[in-house]
């Protein structure tokens, strides 16, 4: 496996940007043997530009940039090349370029007798695309620097790429590639252009537009599994033709093809920014930001992992936020919260109560049961206070001893637990509540009663 970083944008090229995809590709699992950057093979871009020039496929564009003489007899009047340049003899072509004139290196696009380009791509079938219609594109800059069209060819020709898989905003670029290949002396390489991920507004992606919900660091740190992750990115464009939506990397593996990729566009639907109205974590949540199927599909995924694989996941999370627990605690804590995540970093609120001594404050209506009113929970609390400190902390045993109270107090079960499991938990929705006591023990079940006990008091 190859990694090449195209890097020859100096303005996009800042070490943030680098080191924003080298942490995304990471986090995804997605490894590689050898690493270029396209920056450092200048020599071979310029020499690849010089055998085409020494072949008469090219020549020196001594056109100042910016003037207003050019040949618009392309398709809709398109630029095609500066006049008089084409046709500049050899001999006063070096002699401009001796005497230290700038130039830009041009292709020496075929035009006469109707010729035509053409090359077949695997997802949109065979391109054909007359010479006269295509511009003398740059392969050198007057600064000496390479275009993109030139250090990708000539990198993928020495790296000896066999497919070039890329978005399809690149499909017109192609008949230049495979001009820039044939002149060079190869064998074009097979092309595959992808469908776009669009905005729901249908614009290309852009982080300058949309913001950090369009790099792939921002799913990690939201909490996102990347295997989920992968399966997601898959589905934009492409499905296995079988109604199957959960998906390991293996069965994705098994299951792709070119043939299966669509051609229109694919849409991520998250929540685009509103600029007049800044997120903050008051109106926003993971939830109200990301494309819904992704965070279906992460659901999924972690309710497909073993207990222990998800444990240690979530362990890391918890730590890193500041709270000492054992990973013991964590596998005891896990099962009770699987089905109640979709992200990673939901086990901060959905399992908070376990990793606390002291419960954050709490509505002290929320011990109230249903059909009931403040000194029925009083009475439940009391009951439960005096009841727990006899019993065997496990779920049986827990299951008999309260609904033996409830009896007793003549109060239906729910009207039992719901008070125990606001004091306990500091809110109504929580995990099973017999589970709950068992992992967080006697003695913090027994100081949390007491004092919601107070609350009422």
């Amino acid at each position: 496996m190859i990694f090449r970083l195209d890097d020859t944008d100096v303005g996009r090229n800042t070490d943030a940007s680098v080191n924003s995809i080298f942490e995304g590709l990471k986090w995804l699992g997605l490894s590689w043997d050898e690493e270029y950057k396209q920056s450092e093979r200048g020599a071979l871009h310029r020499q690849t530009a010089e055998n085409i020039f020494q072949k008469g496929l090219a020549y020196r564009d001594f056109t100042p940039a910016h003037t207003g003489d050019s040949e618009r007899s392309g398709a809709q009047g398109t630029w095609l090349f500066n006049p008089g340049m084409r046709e500049l003899s050899r001999e006063e072509s070096d002699r401009r370029a001796a005497s230290g004139e700038p130039f830009a290196l041009r292709f020496r696009v075929p035009r006469e007798g109707g010729q035509v380009v053409r090359f077949t791509d695997a997802v949109y079938g065979e391109q054909v695309k007359a010479g006269i219609d295509i511009e003398d594109f740059a392969l050198l800059r007057s600064d000496g620097m390479p275009t993109y069209h030139l250090a990708s060819c000539a990198d993928d020709a020495d790296l000896r790429i066999s497919h070039i898989i890329r978005g399809q905003d690149h499909l017109s670029n192609t008949f230049k590639h495979v001009l820039i290949f044939e002149a060079a002396g190869f064998t074009p390489p097979q092309f595959a252009h992808l469908p776009l991920l669009v905005a729901p507004d249908g614009t290309k992606l852009s982080k300058r537009r949309h913001g950090p919900v369009v790099s792939v660091t921002t799913y990690r740190d939201a909490g996102f599994l990347p295997e989920a992750f992968i399966n997601f990115l898959c589905l934009l464009g492409w499905s296995p033709k079988d109604d199957r939506t959960k998906m390991s990397l293996q069965e994705l593996i098994d299951a792709f093809s070119l043939e299966g990729i669509n051609r229109a566009n694919a849409v991520v639907n998250f929540k685009e920014p509103d600029v007049a109205r800044p997120p903050t974590p008051a109106n926003s949540a993971p939830e109200d930001t990301f494309d819904p199927k992704a965070l279906w599909l992460n659901a999924e995924h972690i309710r497909g992992l073993a207990f222990e694989d998800l444990s240690q996941r979530l362990l890391s999370i918890v730590r890193e936020a500041g709270f000492d627990i054992t990973a013991e605690r964590m596998l005891k804590i896990t099962p009770l919260i699987r089905e109640r995540i979709t992200l990673l970093r939901d086990v901060l609120t959905a399992a908070d109560f376990f990793f606390v001594d002291q419960l954050p404050p709490y509505d002290p209506a929320e011990l109230i049961p249903q059909k009931g009113d403040a000194a029925m929970a009083l009475k439940a609390l009391q009951k439960a206070h005096a009841v727990l400190p006899n019993i065997e902390f496990k779920h049986d045993p827990l299951d008999q001893a309260l609904r033996s109270a409830a009896q007793e107090l003549g109060v239906k079960a729910g009207q039992m637990f719901q008070p125990i499991r606001v004091a306990v938990c500091g809110r109504k929705n929580a995990p099973p509540l017999f589970q709950t006591l068992e992992v967080l023990g006697k003695e913090k079940t027994l100081v949390r009663i007491e004092q919601a006990i107070g609350k009422l008091g």
